[in-house]
């Protein structure tokens, strides 16, 4: 939807791509029930904003991601795991998560969301890194694309230490490389 101005962006700027998504999704519902996946830590803020501005009836779910290493077959390796699907068979499902950059985490949920055979399943991210993308995974609504090198802080998103998720705004941080790698 937008390109970034230098150094973030503004509450008013968020509030504005948030609503926009809202309406776009309105529209697409068209008055139907709308079961809305949140990702917990990051898309939380994010979430909050945008299921006030759909204006059709949404229920929540909340998924929390679990990445861990773990051995198999002798070689070790990283694997995600979530908790307890909820129940979505013949509805319109909306995943809702803060950023979309290698794509591998989500690609792996929604995988896991169509398991239980949703009339039809969407995303929606804050912020899209294309260029990071390992898998071919695009989102159905977006606020902003961003460079994927860029650690945002902010809005819902925090800073390698932990702190900077009560920012109204997003502000660019450090390089992605002094980041935990989570393949998100």
């Amino acid at each position: 939807m937008s390109a970034r101005k230098a150094g973030g962006y503004s509450t008013a700027r968020i509030a504005a791509a948030v609503a926009a998504m809202g309406k776009q999704i309105t529209r697409e519902c068209q008055g139907r029930r709308l079961d809305v996946v949140v990702t917990l830590d990051r898309g939380f803020m994010f979430a909050a904003d945008l299921v006030r501005q759909i204006g059709a009836p949404v229920v929540c779910h909340f998924v929390r991601e679990d990445v861990r290493d773990v051995e198999h077959a002798g070689q070790a390796r990283r694997e995600v795991f979530f908790g307890s699907q909820p129940e979505l068979k013949d509805r319109n499902v909306l995943l809702v998560d803060a950023v979309l950059e290698s794509g591998i985490t989500q690609e792996f949920l929604l995988r896991r969301l169509g398991e239980g055979r949703p009339r039809s399943i969407r995303m929606a991210v804050l912020l899209d890194k294309p260029s990071r993308r390992r898998v071919a995974l695009e989102p159905d609504y977006f606020g902003f694309r961003t460079a994927s090198k860029e650690v945002w802080v902010g809005y819902g998103l925090a800073a390698p230490n932990g702190t900077g998720r009560n920012g109204r705004q997003l502000s660019t941080g450090a390089s992605s490389k002094k980041r935990r790698g989570r393949g998100k």
